[in-house]
């Protein structure tokens, strides 16, 4: 798994990831970031994805083939339960909402998240972000030293949690999935030690938003 978009993948692959946004109560980046990854590893691990007879098994192993784009969307008012209205996975947690989508071709979306804005979603964060979960968690960090907008962490956040899924200790991530795939955005620890503790990390294909090969998130699971 390779995380991003690579041009010579014809036709290029995503999952979607819509983000509930209203205007009067918008959700707060870090809650986005939590949800979205939360949701990524619940459809991959729900049996309609995970089963081998599963109808999600076979998109899922496509786009696992590929580079493993994702694309995060935005919908308030009635384009929330539209998109709601679709096969998917929806997590709430903190305040926010998203809802991850099987992975498809790009040039195929279903028209009701195919209308949803995918650039220009950046939240605020929460003054005081909340603590982790009880162990078992997810610990992802972003790189401090880049700006990305919450769209974009928000699918970093998701190839993150996806990879740790893929390659953490069986055991360790069984107990994780089993407990909801909990997720922590950490930010009080320095981005170094981070590094230290991961076993995982996200390089980014450049194509949108930092240049390529940044490194712009990393995850661990803590027991």
């Amino acid at each position: 798994m390779r995380p991003d978009y690579d041009p010579l993948d014809d036709p290029p692959w995503a999952m979607q990831l819509v983000v509930r946004a209203e205007k009067a109560d918008p959700p707060n980046h870090g809650a986005v970031c939590e949800a979205a990854a939360t949701a990524v590893v619940r459809l991959l691990t729900d049996p309609r994805a995970a089963e081998p007879e599963g109808e999600w098994r076979a998109a899922v192993r496509e786009w696992e083939s590929r580079r493993i784009r994702k694309v995060t969307r935005r919908a308030r008012g009635v384009r929330w339960p539209e998109a709601e209205a679709l096969p998917g996975i929806t997590v709430e947690h903190a305040g926010a909402q998203v809802r991850a989508f099987p992975p498809g071709p790009v040039s195929d979306v279903p028209p009701q998240l195919a209308k949803l804005q995918v650039a220009g979603l950046d939240l605020a964060d929460a003054e005081e972000p909340g603590p982790p979960p009880a162990p078992p968690y997810a610990a992802i960090a972003l790189n401090p030293d880049i700006t990305i907008t919450t769209g974009k962490a928000a699918a970093q956040c998701g190839h993150a949690a996806q990879l740790l899924l893929r390659q953490g200790r069986r055991k360790h991530v069984e107990a994780w999935v089993e407990a909801g795939a909990p997720v922590h955005l950490t930010r009080d620890v320095p981005w170094r030690q981070c590094v230290k503790n991961a076993t995982v990390a996200v390089r980014d294909g450049g194509f949108t938003e930092v240049p390529p090969g940044t490194m712009t998130a990393i995850a661990w699971l803590v027991r």
